[in-house]
């Protein structure tokens, strides 16, 4: 299943994709598209246990009310999967090659950061942070999504509690990040943050742990790597995190970046106004993103 979050006359809504098209959640589940329709947040909440379930009545639903189609998905304005997530966790330094570029040490433990729903914008909506920042640089990053609540859960059993898979680019203000000791002043830029296309539910993702994620800078292919290539893998994540933290349907963990960030290249490759920058996830969906 991929979950959508659509916007509709100024507002956001909950959607599904099937077959290339979006329909409309709330007009499948109670025949009325009218009315203020639950956040992809709040379907979490009721049915993130439920996954499959849901998956088969929005199916089975769409077969006989056509009239809940919105459009094909590359003719429909898209947000972030989800607009409103209580907690959005980022992981730095997860990859060996992205560690070694950095000259940092190997990590013990995740390193972790924290960014706000206020950063997150469409995958395919403008990057309008370049004033803030002449250092903009980009991250390509696998992100997940909890599913159910989640607190203290061996690594084992972690990925029960996740609902799905979508892209992120961590886009960053590197001058803001390295004025302090404190990352966020650089990660957390209002309006900053690509993410989506679709939360894609784990049952169409395939292994999480070898999927290929490439970025690309005006066409040209700056970051190449796979997921198996993680320091921590996503169960551990969650596992480590939920020791502390208690997750919550909509929560959103985004996984760490591998080589080729724009700060070590030399000389440094920043983003500027006009840049098209993509990031590609296999089996989830490209990002594609212009710099205002």
């Amino acid at each position: 299943m991929k979950l959508v979050t659509f916007e509709s006359a100024g507002s956001w809504r909950a959607g599904i994709v099937i077959d290339s098209s979006i329909f409309d959640v709330d007009a499948l589940l109670n025949g009325d598209s009218a009315r203020t329709a639950p956040s992809v947040r709040q379907l979490l909440a009721e049915y993130g246990g439920r996954l499959a379930e849901l998956s088969a009545r929005l199916i089975a639903a769409a077969k006989v009310n056509p009239k809940a189609v919105v459009g094909p998905v590359d003719k429909v304005r898209l947000g972030p999967p989800v607009t409103d997530p209580s907690k959005v966790l980022c992981i730095g330094l997860n990859y060996n090659d992205h560690v070694a570029e950095t000259g940092r040490a190997l990590p013990s433990h995740p390193d972790i950061f924290a960014k706000f729903a206020s950063s997150l914008i469409g995958p395919f909506d403008e990057i309008s942070c370049s004033n803030v920042t002449p250092n903009l640089d980009f991250e390509g990053e696998l992100a997940i999504v909890i599913g159910k609540e989640c607190r203290s859960v061996s690594a084992e059993e972690a990925l029960d509690f996740v609902a799905g898979v979508t892209v992120l680019n961590d886009i960053t203000a590197r001058d803001l990040q390295y004025r302090g000791t404190q990352w966020l002043a650089g990660k957390a830029v209002d309006g900053s943050t690509p993410v989506g296309p679709a939360l894609v539910t784990l049952d169409e993702v395939g292994d999480i742990q070898n999927l290929d994620i490439r970025t690309r800078v005006n066409g040209e292919q700056v970051q190449s790597s796979n997921t198996h290539l993680m320091i921590f893998s996503v169960r551990h994540l969650v596992s480590y995190i939920s020791y502390f933290l208690a997750l919550s349907p909509g929560d959103m963990i985004t996984t760490g970046t591998p080589q080729g960030i724009g700060a070590k290249r030399q000389p440094p490759l920043w983003l500027k106004p006009g840049d098209t920058v993509e990031v590609e996830l296999q089996n989830v969906g490209v990002l594609r993103n212009v710099v205002g």
